[in-house]
């Protein structure tokens, strides 16, 4: 249990609430709208109880909208993040894995996964990558690539929902 440093979301407005947290689910903002709902209490200062509030959106969402979160996250190591083109958490939390210091070898490696995942399943891999690093990540696709299309998507929101916590951690 943590309290935010930055902000308390219980005295945001909604348009706050909403610009302080819509990039915690990457480019999905409407995560941030449905989670403050009629407002948030004292209890969601807590980056915990807003973590749960807001992973309970995504997780009761059809699955439309479940596969619009996962559509919205970069390759690891693809072509937005070699552009500079990834959001500024996005951007970090690869860094903070290594990733940008990819030997050739490497990126080959990531590239093939990414192509193969994306051929397999038809969304981009996702993992959270705070913590891990690029062999660690290179492992885990290695082994995901064996999972059926369900277990992927239900293991996508999942890691989603990770990263989203690691986002709430950082405010």
């Amino acid at each position: 249990m943590g309290l935010f440093s930055t902000c308390r979301p219980s005295e945001q407005t909604k348009d706050q609430f909403v610009q302080t947290f819509g990039g915690v689910y990457e480019h999905s903002p409407w995560v941030a709208e449905q989670a403050y709902g009629d407002g948030l209490d004292q209890a969601f200062n807590d980056q915990d109880v807003l973590h749960a509030r807001m992973a309970h959106v995504l997780n009761s969402a059809d699955e439309a909208s479940k596969m619009q979160v996962i559509l919205a996250h970069p390759d690891l190591a693809g072509r937005a993040a070699q552009a500079g083109e990834l959001t500024a958490e996005s951007t970090t939390e690869q860094a903070s894995a290594g990733i940008d210091q990819c030997s050739t070898e490497e990126f080959v490696r990531f590239t093939d996964f990414n192509q193969r995942y994306k051929d397999k399943f038809q969304f981009p891999f996702i993992m959270a990558v705070k913590g891990a690093n690029r062999h660690l990540i290179l492992d885990a696709f290695e082994r995901r690539l064996e999972n059926d299309v369900i277990t992927e998507f239900n293991t996508a929101i999942e890691e989603i929902n990770n990263i989203a916590l690691f986002r709430l951690r950082d405010l």
